[in-house]
């Protein structure tokens, strides 16, 4: 087994190109607040916006992962040429690795999330490692092989997973006049490094709308986009607007959003960034969600370094790990893995991992969290933050954006309520006994405030308080 302490290849990259220690991740955290939040509306006083169904969100981001090529056994000699041969990290025994994933474990890993109602967001990089295109050939691989690969990732993984590329490559830069790599092989044409640094939002929003093609020519929807490494570092406004435009112009999806941060200690805020909103009033509002991670890849590395283990997220008694104060701090905690990982080598040692954190907050925290894509919270945030609420005699006024399901608010009202109904002609809210019943179409008193969850619609609707 390795020695080597464990980091993520997204901190690595993170560090190499801006210059900081391992341990001072968050050192990016002046340049994520260089983002712009654009329109912010207002929130009537006694009212706020609570997490859906009162249940803090949580998910886990697998990186890394495509169709049968094991991406990291091909990658690393590629990133070991761009380096120049100077950087040991990229050279492990990837001689040894498992060329393939096999969809047999895709088929093992995807029926027991399903059956523990585990959701999160599922890499497809398009063009694996340069090995061959997904809407093509991929040499070493029948095209019957493929193509059953790719069904059963709509089939089975879709329902409970975004679909992310990770760029096209996930290692070198396509040239989009011929479809192959540059010649130049050095950091500043890998994916991973600096090939971003100085580019126009246009320039990268016509790369990832190249990456985002070949998953729309294989069916294979997309709402967002994932980072591979160190991609858009030193580029965050121009990475956020190429996001809007590239997946608004390919799949026309209402909120466009990226996985780019991570944040596995310290106090930094996890929760998402809903960034460049704009024409909220309109029939097109606009605005760009960015997710962010609250942990070490610690089921597994990248380059398939020893997992730390369970308790790294979460204790055996529930009370401790970076998932629990996350969540107690009332943070979406979106745990991060990457594919080669959680197989380990064909051992699935980062599986064996996952499956105790899951069965640990299960115990401890069933009735507290609730598991979601990142699509959903991405709705669920910028509904969240963009939706006018006025109050109004016995009613409030709420001006949204997006539609958004199990819109859940937190009410303090002035007088009691018996009743609770949306529109004066609408439906009535069915009044519970508890919290833990939450759901659309419920409310519930505790402790002088009303809990009300329903299905937020586009546009102007009204709750009534009787």
């Amino acid at each position: 087994m390795s020695t080597l302490q464990p980091i993520t290849r997204r901190q690595f990259l993170d560090t190499t190109v801006l210059g900081i220690s391992a341990a001072a991740v968050a050192g990016t955290t002046g340049l994520l607040r260089a983002q712009s939040p654009g329109d912010r509306p207002g929130k009537a006083e006694g009212v706020t916006v609570d997490h859906p169904r009162s249940r803090v969100p949580v998910g886990l981001i697998i990186d890394d992962s495509t169709c049968l090529v094991n991406v990291n056994r091909f990658a690393m000699p590629q990133f070991d040429a761009a380096w120049g041969g100077t950087n040991k990290v990229f050279q492990r025994d990837w001689k040894s690795w498992p060329v393939e994933i096999p969809d047999a474990f895709v088929r093992k890993f995807g029926e027991w999330c399903a059956a523990q109602g585990v959701k999160g967001k599922y890499s497809i990089v398009p063009y694996p490692a340069c090995v061959g295109r997904l809407d093509r050939e991929v040499p070493g691989w029948s095209r019957r092989e493929i193509e059953d690969s790719i069904r059963l990732v709509r089939e089975l993984m879709m329902p409970n997973w975004d679909i992310h590329p990770e760029m096209v490559t996930h290692t070198r830069v396509i040239d989009l006049k011929t479809g192959h790599p540059y010649p130049e092989l050095s950091v500043k044409f890998m994916e991973n490094w600096e090939w971003t640094t100085g580019r126009s939002a246009d320039e990268i929003a016509a790369y990832m709308a190249y990456a985002l093609g070949i998953l729309k020519n294989i069916g294979l929807p997309c709402e967002g986009i994932t980072t591979p490494g160190g991609f858009g570092n030193r580029a965050l406004p121009q990475l956020a607007q190429a996001t809007f435009q590239s997946v608004r112009e390919v799949f026309d999806a209402e909120i466009p959003h990226y996985f780019r941060h991570v944040f596995d200690s310290g106090s930094e805020s996890v929760a998402p960034r809903v960034e460049y909103a704009a024409d909220l009033s309109t029939h097109h509002p606009r605005c760009v969600v960015s997710i962010v991670g609250c942990t070490g890849d610690w089921t597994g590395g990248w380059d398939n370094v020893e997992p730390v283990g369970a308790d790294r997220f979460i204790s055996a008694d529930g009370q401790t790990g970076r998932v629990v104060d996350v969540l107690r701090r009332g943070e979406p905690a979106m745990m991060l893995a990457h594919w080669t990982g959680i197989y380990w080598l064909g051992r699935e040692l980062g599986f064996d991992v996952f499956k105790e954190v899951v069965r640990r907050l299960d115990e401890h925290h069933r009735d507290s969290i609730r598991w979601m894509k990142l699509s959903e919270l991405s709705r669920y945030w910028a509904a969240r933050e963009l939706t006018t609420i006025e109050r109004l005699p016995g009613a409030f006024r709420l001006s949204a954006p997006f539609a958004c399901p199990d819109f859940t608010l937190s009410i303090r009202p002035p007088t009691s309520v018996s009743r609770i109904q949306v529109g004066t002609s609408g439906p009535i809210l069915r009044r519970i006994n508890s919290i833990a019943q939450l759901r659309a179409g419920t409310w519930c008193a505790a402790q002088n405030t009303l809990k009300v969850c329903f299905d937020l619609p586009k546009g102007i609707s009204q709750l009534v308080l009787g």
